[in-house]
């Protein structure tokens, strides 16, 4: 505190106070008047202390004010000129300036700063842009390259005009509205009368506050002809077209405000793949970055990229040794800027206000606009013909009526312009309007000089020229519509063939990224420390793309499919590999409790990733786990009276769910399973077949079937793969079956048994095929004949073992009393049956 207010009695402090706090009272009264009178809403009496309530009011109102004018006045383009306001301006300095000789752009961008407040740094880059469209400028030194994405010079250094069409279209001050620049010192158009849908036909992009646009450009020729449909009353379709060319699929279009795909034009030399022609939102050397970025992550392999790029367009490519130049391509399109997708919205400004339109309502506008000055010109046109031609015949009728001799006596002014009135009065009837003041003056205005030279012929050919172009304005204004039209085809007739289509208009395929990804990842699996990932060193690799999944089996039944890792630890895994949901494969399993061992075919096509599922049934082991079900193995069982080797041929087992219980191969304790063989293609393509023309009303007996027989289902599952291994017993001899019971070694008494074995081989084949049909039971149980067909869903019987039948009928009765122990119904020399 000061010494000053240190010596200030307490009492004149407090009132100091109580001034204070009155002042501010009627300041806060002050500010809330001011802000009812400029239309705010009224504050609220009980603001809590420091809620900064007039702080906020103001700043709610200065924001609306700093948005509205970013949104109309700087980022967003009027409907009916296609322009933004620095644009605009551009233009008009142009025009103003314009004298068809080429202007330094530095000068452009110094006049344009008398209308545009923001500086010569978004002038010129606004001018470059609309100059490298090439509809309204003609350029003369660099001005960057849109293919290559090169800046432009400096502004001292290169130059430009107006083109003939801009002369044409968007200039005429008789119907032109304007109003005051910024400092008040000029004026400037509000609008810019143009005639040609200029916003769809240059294309525009800008972000304002709360709100975006992104126009993108159309062809000059089909918007002009767009407009000649919808005069005529006609149905169109209006797609972009860009300069730089390109391919594009317009099906997600959505009339401008959904999105595009572009693509860049690329042909095949060779092996050499050649771009041509880029996407529109890309350069020669964003393309090329991004072609080296996906070589970088081993997307594509590139061997090299040379650009070769100068008026046109040309950067070619060499893939590597090996690679296939189709699905380069392919991975060009999937991986790079080859392939790009652009989405628009077409927000504008129409009546001052932001509006979403599409390209359907724009053109119709524009075309709106069109008729509106079109008919303008045309009476403008018909009020400068018709006063000429009241000028003329005024002065024939004041010349060849000598009228103005009437006025050498007359001594004021009053009393000659009276002269002049009662002298032309007996010829009103060959005036279109009254006679005025003015008219007067003009008349008295004549030189003797035009007076004495006066041609009358010449003059009435001159009113009969004028009469004649009044009665043609007259029609054009009674058929406007014809009269636009025929406007709009003299426009394309001098300036359509200067801008062509550039970008091509196709459906693209959709291209499978799974199809041209690399199997470049690679996947290792550490055994002993179980671990698996990207990051793990190991021998076993399982190599992968980066769409790819990985499914984890476990020996307990549990599996589970998880995503490529950089290195997790998965704890110990009976099989490991590359996941395809396509892949059927063959399993064996053994439940714990009971001893039996069940095999079906699965197939894994639905899950949740890193979520675990079963296998097979709980309280189960897995005993074989297979990717090829079209294989054969050999099971060795220990029984009562020694080994005991069956064949089983996956195929012939159901396709289950992975969680489904599979079908019965056999009881008996299993000492080795081995892989004897694959089915040779004619096998496998019966099969197939065989399922595929499987009747639905084998469906219906199989529910039928396991209601009415559950007990006996293990029994008639044990006579299956019996039945189903016939084929396999025939064409392999007994000597594998021999070799399978030997290595084993399951006991030193059953050996001499094996020995013995010589015996039987005199009649592999016999004792082969009794095994497939030891089925008595089967002919007293139909129950237990159906079951395979069921099981199975096949016609195996009726087609395929034919033959065997009819050959092992006889011998299959006479072994109908085998043991019960024989649960495969296979005939085991070694033992004497």
């Amino acid at each position: 505190m000061s010494k000053e207010e240190k010596n200030i009695p307490a009492e004149e402090t407090l009132n100091i106070n109580e001034l204070d706090g009155q002042e501010l009272q009627e300041v806060e009264e002050l500010g809330e008047a001011e802000a009812l009178a400029e239309g705010e809403s009224e504050a609220s009496g009980t603001d809590p202390q420091g809620s900064n309530s007039f702080l906020r009011r103001m700043m709610e109102k200065n924001f609306i004010e700093y948005a509205s004018y970013v949104i109309k006045e700087r980022a967003i383009p009027d409907v009916d000129d296609g322009l933004k306001p620095v644009q605009r301006r551009i233009l008009w300095s142009l025009f103003r300036m314009h004298d068809g000789k080429f202007h330094k752009v530095a000068n452009l961008i110094g006049h344009t700063m008398q209308y545009h407040p923001h500086g010569d740094a978004s002038i010129g880059g606004a001018l470059i842009v609309l100059a490298n469209k090439e509809y309204f400028f003609q350029k003369q030194g660099n001005f960057g390259n849109i293919f290559t994405g090169d800046m432009a010079s400096a502004a001292r250094y290169i130059e430009c005009r107006l083109s003939p069409l801009a002369l044409d279209v968007l200039f005429n001050n008789d119907i032109t509205e304007f109003l005051d620049s910024y400092d008040g010192r000029n004026q400037e158009p509000l609008v810019l009368p143009v005639k040609i849908p200029s916003l769809l036909m240059l294309g525009t992009e800008g972000i304002a506050v709360g709100m975006s646009t992104k126009i993108l450009p159309h062809n000059f020729a089909e918007l002009l002809e767009a407009q000649i449909k919808v005069l005529r009353g006609e149905d169109f379709e209006l797609y972009p077209d860009f300069l730089q060319g390109g391919l594009m699929d317009v099906s997600e279009y959505e009339g401008g405000n959904g999105k595009i795909k572009l693509r860049a034009k690329i042909d095949r030399d060779g092996r050499k793949l050649i771009i041509r022609e880029v996407p529109a939102t890309t350069t020669t050397e964003s393309l090329i970055a991004s072609i080296e970025r996906a070589v970088e992550k081993n997307k594509i392999k590139v061997a090299e990229i040379n650009d070769y790029t100068a008026e046109t367009v040309e950067i070619e490519i060499t893939p590597t040794r090996g690679q296939d130049p189709a699905k380069m391509l392919k991975a060009l399109y999937t991986y790079t800027d080859c392939s790009v997708s652009v989405s628009c919205n077409m927000m504008v400004i129409r009546d001052a206000f932001p509006v979403q339109m599409d390209v359907d309502s724009v053109i119709k506008r524009n075309t709106g606009k069109l008729l509106y000055y079109l008919q303008r010109e045309l009476e403008i046109e018909l009020a400068r013909l018709e006063s000429l031609f009241h000028a003329k015949t005024l002065a024939q009728i004041f010349i060849e009526n000598r009228i103005y001799k009437d006025i050498e006596e007359c001594e004021s002014s009053a009393k000659v312009t009276a002269a002049v009135y009662k002298g032309l009065e007996p010829f009103r009837d060959r005036l279109k309007r009254d006679v005025d003041d003015d008219d007067v003056q003009k008349l008295l205005a004549i030189a003797i000089r035009r007076i004495s030279l006066f041609d009358i012929r010449r003059n009435q050919q001159e009113l009969a020229d004028i009469l004649g172009e009044i009665d043609k304005v007259n029609k054009n204004l009674k058929r406007l519509k014809a009269y636009a039209i025929s406007y709009l085809k003299d426009l394309l007739k001098r300036y359509g063939s200067q801008f062509p289509r550039r970008t091509e208009i196709e459906q693209f395929k959709k291209i499978d990224r799974r199809a041209v990804a690399l199997n470049n990842i690679k996947v290792g699996w550490d055994r002993k420390n179980c671990y698996i990932g990207t990051n793990v060193k190991s021998d076993d690799l399982v190599t992968c793309n980066e769409f790819d999944r990985l499914l984890c089996i476990e020996r307990k039944g549990n599996y589970k499919v998880i995503n490529i890792p950089d290195k997790v630890f998965i704890g110990r895994l009976y099989d490991f590999r590359k996941f395809d949901p396509k892949l059927e494969f063959g399993i064996i399993y053994k439940e714990k409790k009971t001893g039996k061992h069940y095999a079906k075919r699965t197939l894994i096509d639905k899950f949740i990733v890193d979520r675990e599922y079963r296998i097979c049934p709980k309280n189960c082991r897995l005993e074989l786990f297979t990717p090829r079900s079209d294989s054969i193995y050999t099971i060795i069982e220990e029984t009562r009276r020694g080994p005991r080797t069956v064949e089983v041929n996956l195929k012939e087992y159901p396709m289950r769910s992975p969680k489904a219980r599979g079908l019965l191969i056999g009881s008996k304790p299993v000492v080795k399973i081995t892989h004897l063989r694959y089915l040779t293609e004619e096998e496998s393509a019966f099969y197939e077949h065989d399922e595929e023309s499987a009747p639905e009303v084998e469906a219906a007996e199989i529910t039928q079937e396991t209601k009415v027989v559950p007990e006996k289902a293990e029994a008639e599952v044990e006579e299956k793969p019996a039945l189903e291994i016939e084929p396999q017993a025939v064409e392999k001899p007994k000597a594998k079956t021999e070799s399978k019971v030997e290595v084993k070694k399951p006991g030193t008494k059953d050996k001499p048994k094996a020995k013995d074995k010589p015996k039987a081989k005199d009649k592999p084949e016999v004792k082969d095929k009794p095994k497939a049909k030891d089925k008595p039971e089967a002919k007293d149980k139909p129950k237990a004949k159906d079951k395979p067909k069921v099981k199975v869903k096949s016609e195996f019987k009726a087609e395929a073992k034919a033959k065997a039948k009819v050959k092992a009928k006889g011998k299959a009765e006479d072994n109908s009393d085998d043991d019960d122990d024989n649960e495969w119904g296979i005939i085991q020399p070694e033992f004497g049956f």
